[in-house]
């Protein structure tokens, strides 16, 4: 049995992590990148978006990333529901196989410094 006293959560942040990945046909590279770059100012718009990048690999130049970071479900939902995101699913039929999503929550205490001046987590 756990003893709670206070509020245990009242000082914690979550954040919601999306991380896309997808391995694009090498003659369709330049298309759906134009596709992606044309949605992602309006994605970073969208309400809870906190982050929105578009990312290639290093490694391969047909493999993308796109990195999102959310402040809740409720808000990640709507964009998953949204029209942009209808768009940016139908160019995935670009890709050479079936993309990857991950959806990571994340949690993070605050430490409470002195009075008056900035949490750091």
């Amino acid at each position: 049995m756990f003893l709670v006293v206070g509020r245990p959560f009242a000082n914690t942040i979550c954040v919601i992590l999306v991380i896309i990945r997808m391995k694009v046909l090498a003659e369709k590279r330049k298309e759906l990148s134009q596709t992606i770059l044309s949605l992602i100012g309006y994605l970073r718009r969208e309400l809870g978006c906190r982050r929105c990048d578009f990312f290639r690999s290093m490694e391969d130049e047909n493999e993308l990333c796109i990195l999102e970071e959310w402040d809740a479900l409720e808000n990640l939902d709507c964009h998953l529901k949204s029209e942009r995101f209808r768009v940016l699913r139908g160019a995935m039929n670009l890709l050479k196989e079936p993309h990857e999503m991950l959806v990571h929550t994340v949690a993070a205490g605050i430490k409470r410094t002195k009075a008056g001046s900035q949490p750091a987590v």
